[in-house]
């Protein structure tokens, strides 16, 4: 199993923000950024105004779990900032949800790896 490596800096979310593609699904949103390294990097941003920290931090496990399902399957050399849509309630958001938005995202974004794109149909 892989150690996802997370994006922590506050220049970084900034410049993903700024200069990324961004992509969006019912439940959540990303900005992807492609980079020279041999390897992807994740973020994830759950706005305050979405509840308190034992919901948002439910939410971030959700996408980071999401993220190591697919992480084998994702072309290699991203950025990618997730953030949860502000409409949606905290409380209906479920792990299969994320994990359709996020297949989706991917596959609008041309980064799954073709041989195992059929699995995901």
């Amino acid at each position: 199993m892989k150690n996802t490596i997370m994006i922590k800096k506050n220049y970084e979310f900034k410049n993903l923000f700024s200069k990324g593609k961004f992509y969006y699904g019912e439940y959540i949103h990303m900005y992807i950024k492609q980079t020279n390294k041999n390897y992807n990097k994740l973020g994830i941003a759950v706005s305050r105004k979405q509840g308190k920290a034992v919901r948002r931090n439910r939410i971030k496990r959700l996408i980071r779990e999401n993220y190591k399902n697919f992480e084998s399957n994702i072309k290699k050399g991203h950025n990618f900032l997730i953030v949860i849509n502000k409409q949606k309630n905290l409380e209906e958001i479920s792990f299969r949800n994320i994990e359709e938005n996020f297949i989706k995202i991917l596959k609008k974004a041309n980064l799954l790896v073709n041989e195992n794109e059929k699995n995901f149909n």
